[in-house]
C-alpha cells in the first residue's frame, strides 16, 4: 500500500509495529470464530480493547459497531433498527493510544428478537498523514446468537 510524499511519489505506508485488538462479549472473548449466545432481551455488554504495540502513538480516532445479519447468500441486512438496539451510544470515540498503553471502549446492547447477529466494528481516522495499524481496520466480525429467553414458571 502506498501513499503520496509532497513531491507526489509513492512512498511505502510505514506499519505500526503491532496492534492487538480484543473483543469481549458479556465479558468472554468472541471474533467470527466464536459465536457468543445471549438471550434476546437481555442487555448484552461489549468491550472491545485495543493495545498499541508500536513505538508511535495513535489518535484521535473513532471506533464504530455496525450490526448485521448475513443470510449467507450473498445478502447482508444492516437495516436493523427494530431487531437491535444499543445502550448509548454505537461509537466511541478514542483521544490517544500512547505506545504500550491500551484504551478500552465498553458498551452494551440488546437484541429484541432470536437470530444470529454480526457485528461489524470499523475504526475511522481523520488524519491521512497518520499510520494506523492495518489490523485494526481489517477485524473479523463478532458472531452474536441471540436465543429464546428462559420460560416463565406458570407460562
Amino acid at each position: 500500500m502506498f501513499a503520496e510524499n509532497p513531491k507526489g511519489e509513492p512512498r511505502p505506508i510505514r506499519n505500526l509495529d503491532v496492534s492487538n485488538i480484543d473483543v469481549l462479549v458479556n465479558g468472554k472473548p468472541c471474533d467470527c470464530d466464536v459465536v457468543a449466545d445471549c438471550r434476546s432481551g437481555d442487555a448484552v455488554s461489549l468491550e472491545v480493547q485495543l493495545t498499541n504495540l508500536s513505538k508511535n502513538s495513535v489518535g484521535p480516532l473513532a471506533l464504530t459497531v455496525v450490526p448485521y445479519q448475513d443470510y449467507q447468500n450473498g445478502v447482508q441486512n444492516y437495516e436493523l433498527e427494530d431487531a437491535v438496539t444499543f445502550i448509548g451510544s454505537n461509537t466511541f470515540y478514542i483521544d490517544t493510544v500512547k505506545p504500550k498503553e491500551s484504551s478500552v471502549c465498553v458498551g452494551a446492547l440488546l437484541f429484541l428478537y432470536t437470530g444470529d447477529f454480526y457485528l461489524n466494528i470499523k475504526f475511522q481516522d481523520d488524519s491521512a498523514g497518520r499510520d494506523l495499524p492495518l489490523a485494526w481496520f481489517t477485524l473479523p466480525s463478532v458472531h452474536i446468537r441471540a436465543l429464546e429467553p428462559p420460560q416463565q414458571a406458570g407460562a
